[in-house]
């Protein structure tokens, strides 16, 4: 009896946990099933390159000299007595030969003085090295637009295709083109943010590399690459179904990042209007080739027509402004 009555209790028991056991089955199928479209959403694509070697020398510019004439008399323009003005004194004798010293004593100062005048103002020929460490900048400006601006994932994959990554000209206009196809998609303009860094030389690298891998971590891969004009392309992952519709939902995203390290100083606005986004693109795209060191242009999704949603967006870069 107590055997049956112990059945029963396990077969009611079984019965009662397995609706529950069943829908938590199903939902773990359709979260995992989904997952690698969902990623996929993420995917980023990358294109830049750089160098960090200190800048060549600089000559100084050649001007007219202000110096006399060898022949004629021994005083000098710049004040003092000079070397021909001291010769008659060696046919003298007698008590002339401390004032002989004195004189060329005052001779050499002159001279000396006068030589390092004339290359502190650039008046020699004598080269004026830069120095080693130069100041430099690092900026970060990031840009979240409406999926709506899908041509700028085109422009982007295009970029990354054709650019070139391994002169300083080509970076210089990557970063114009680059500035130039977020500068057409004002209206879609939602969230902004910029930092920098002003450092020398010697540390820029480690600082430009910070910004860079604080953004390609947030990538679940890179499906597109150009760096130093080493192309890679990989297949992305099967997005979700109706991921890569013509009209996006109103709470989808791209985002672009764009870290530049640059000779000298740049001062980016604080990011809180599109006014303030614009001013940014202004000054970074007009950096001139000869101060640029180093550019990175990264974007996700990368695929044309995948997007991010509203809450990817919060989760992941809660740091952006809305403009």
């Amino acid at each position: 009896m107590l055997q049956k009555l112990f059945q029963r209790f396990k077969l009611q028991w079984v019965k009662a946990l397995f609706k529950p056991m069943l829908a938590l089955g199903l939902a773990l199928v359709l979260v995992f099933g989904h997952a690698d479209g969902a990623w996929a959403a993420k995917a980023g694509g990358r294109i830049g390159g750089g160098s960090f070697r200190a800048p060549a020398p600089r000559m100084a510019p050649s001007g007219p000299s202000t110096r006399a004439p060898v022949g004629g008399g021994g005083y000098y323009p710049g004040g003092g007595f000079g070397f021909p003005f001291l010769f008659p004194l060696f046919g003298f004798g007698g008590g002339f030969g401390g004032l002989f010293t004195l004189l060329m004593v005052f001779a050499i100062a002159n001279f000396l003085i006068n030589s390092f005048r004339r290359v502190s103002e650039g008046d020699g020929a004598m080269p004026m090295v830069t120095s080693s460490n130069p100041p430099v900048v690092v900026t970060k400006l990031q840009v979240g637009l409406l999926a709506d601006a899908r041509s700028l994932q085109d422009d982007l994959n295009r970029l990354a295709l054709s650019a070139d990554t391994s002169s300083s000209a080509g970076l210089a206009k990557l970063l114009q083109e680059t500035t130039l196809s977020l500068l057409r998609h004002p209206d879609y303009w939602v969230y902004g943010a910029s930092e920098d860094k002003q450092t020398r030389l010697l540390s820029a690298e480690q600082e430009f590399n910070r910004y860079t891998l604080a953004t390609r971590s947030q990538f679940t891969e890179e499906t597109l690459s150009n760096v130093n004009s080493q192309i890679t392309q990989s297949a992305p992952k099967a997005a979700l179904p109706g991921q890569a519709d013509d009209f996006a939902a109103p709470g989808e995203y791209i985002l672009a990042t764009l870290v530049v390290a640059a000779q000298g100083k740049l001062d980016l606005p604080d990011i809180r209007s599109t006014e303030d986004l614009r001013r940014a693109l202004g000054q970074i795209g007009a950096i001139a080739s000869d101060d640029l060191l180093a550019v990175e242009v990264l974007w996700t999704p990368q695929q044309s027509g995948e997007t991010l949603s509203a809450d990817e967006m919060i989760a992941e870069y809660p740091h952006l402004k809305r403009l």
